[in-house]
């Protein structure tokens, strides 16, 4: 069983090593491209974008071709795609390679999610997510904090090299670590993975679900693109190598997501989920503070709460969607990126207009509303069969 959490934790970081690796080098890229920092953001709101676009297909391609092999395809191809951002010469060649590398992302997270779903018992289900989310945090960390300590030495192309063959190196890992799937049952056909897409939209609490995940994730991506312009900037004047240590803060969640799992199995997804964003709102006010220490010490607090609250709004789509599980978790990820595509550039006209303070306050504003949506409409216990039916006939015919 440890191996299997060291699998599903490997998928995690083999993906989001490369997400948001051009966040320390912002600053740098705005400098290089003579830009503005709207302009530069886009190197992760393609991305994030992009994964909203295809995470659609991936869920219902992988209920039809199994898990494991599409998660293995997925990584090793990122690879691919990574080392080609290298050669980018303009903005615009670097950010189609991001948006290209985004396209691939989704075979990773829905089909890991519907893994996890079905081949744990549900007693260690919370725990499992936790050691996939824990393996986000850790590929998110290690992919930002590479990218800032070899940009120095290498440029910004030198650190799209290394990551590229630790993609390559963790496709490796998951192909020889993750056990094959006992319980998958394939799709009667794609088309009717698809057409379980109509009835998980019907579904209100779906809904909510999916519009926690999108303001969870916009928080963490506006918080982290606008405080490294702000900690970049005057008086702080932060080098790409200090602010890549200032992503250190994310090494938080490799504890902080095993927590949750905890958390959730003991109390359940919605009053976990509340606890996280009531944490990530008082860590965003703390980073209100002027000084580096209470900056960075505020987006700890931050970045804490949501990756417990990533953890609980993930996890409760395996755990209230019994049938078509990775067409569930891929709508959920539709949503989900768009919220991380529009919090790297929505609160541009917050930044320019009212700097760091206005950014704090949207980013709050958000969490409220994602609170706000988790009260009132996620249930405090989902329902013993609570697929929508048109999900549940299909899954009968697949059988």
């Amino acid at each position: 069983m440890n191996l299997r959490y060291a699998a599903v934790a490997s998928c995690g970081a083999s993906a989001f090593i490369d997400m948001y690796a051009t966040q320390p080098l912002l600053p740098e890229l705005r400098a290089v491209f003579a830009t503005s920092e709207a302009a530069v953001a886009w190197t992760i709101s393609a991305l994030t974008l992009a994964c909203a676009l295809a995470a659609p297909f991936a869920g219902p391609l992988a209920d039809r071709l199994g898990r494991k092999r599409v998660i293995v395809t997925s990584i090793a191809l990122l690879g691919v795609v990574t080392l080609g951002a290298a050669t980018a010469t303009t903005l615009h060649g670097l950010i189609a390679w991001r948006f290209a590398q985004g396209l691939l992302m989704p075979g990773i997270f829905a089909t890991t999610l519907a893994y996890i779903a079905e081949e744990f018992p549900a007693t260690v289900g919370g725990r499992a997510v936790g050691a996939y989310i824990g393996g986000n945090v850790l590929g998110g960390f290690l992919g930002r904090y590479l990218s800032a300590l070899i940009a120095p030495h290498f440029h910004w192309q030198g650190a799209f090299v290394v990551l590229g063959c630790l993609n390559f190196a963790g496709a490796v890992l998951v192909w020889t670590a993750l056990p094959r799937a006992r319980h998958f049952v394939r799709s009667a056909s794609l088309g009717a993975a698809l057409a379980a897409v109509g009835g998980f939209l019907r579904d209100p609490v779906l809904i909510a679900i999916f519009a926690v995940g999108g303001s969870v994730l916009f928080t963490l991506v506006a918080a982290f693109t606008f405080a490294t312009f702000y900690l970049a900037g005057p008086p702080f004047d932060l080098s790409t190598f200090a602010l890549g240590n200032v992503f250190a803060v994310y090494l938080l969640g490799v504890v902080a997501t095993p927590l949750s799992g905890l958390l959730i199995d003991r109390f359940g997804h919605r009053t976990t989920l509340l606890i996280a964003l009531a944490t990530s709102a008082a860590g965003i006010a703390l980073a209100l503070v002027p000084s580096v220490a209470a900056v960075v010490a505020g987006l700890a607090v931050m970045s804490a709460g949501v990756f417990c609250a990533q953890a609980a709004s993930q996890g409760f789509i395996g755990v209230y969607v019994t049938g078509s599980r990775s067409t569930a978790a891929s709508l959920y990820l539709t949503v989900y990126y768009i919220g991380g595509a529009l919090g790297a550039v929505a609160p541009a006209f917050a930044w320019s207009h009212g700097g760091w303070s206005a950014t704090v306050l949207e980013i709050f504003v958000v969490q409220v509303f994602a609170a706000t949506l988790a009260a009132l409409v996620w249930p405090r216990k989902p329902r013993l069969h609570p697929q929508p039916v048109i999900g549940a006939v299909l899954d009968e015919a697949a059988r």
